[in-house]
């Protein structure tokens, strides 16, 4: 029986991670799940991300981010903010997919 709950409990975690990073932009603070802060240099960020161009390149919580064209699509919501002490999150856009990798581990229970 343990097992059992063992087993769900990974699978529905796993589940949830294996497609995280697919996000959608909101106009509006309140419609966000995850408030993020863009920053000016690759230091001050808890998430180095890179924008990848199809949906099936966003798997995992590493970074690599694909943007849908509609909210439904997405696994989640993010708010662009314009103050960093607005956000839950500081991410910084890489030029290369090899560098998209977590900073600060402590803040990837945001994206899960």
């Amino acid at each position: 029986m343990r097992t059992i709950t063992i087993s769900s409990i990974l699978v529905i975690l796993f589940g949830l991670n294996c497609h995280a990073q697919k996000v959608f932009s909101v106009d509006h603070e309140y419609q966000a799940d995850v408030k993020i802060y863009v920053t000016g240099h690759e230091y001050q960020a808890d998430l180095l991300v890179y924008k990848v161009d199809h949906s099936y390149q966003a798997n995992g919580n590493d970074g690599l981010w694909f943007f849908t064209d509609y909210e439904y699509q997405a696994d989640k919501s993010v708010y662009f903010t314009d103050h960093e002490y607005q956000a839950d999150l500081k991410i910084y856009f890489v030029e290369h997919e090899y560098q998209a990798k977590w900073r600060k581990s402590e803040k990837k229970h945001l994206m899960f």
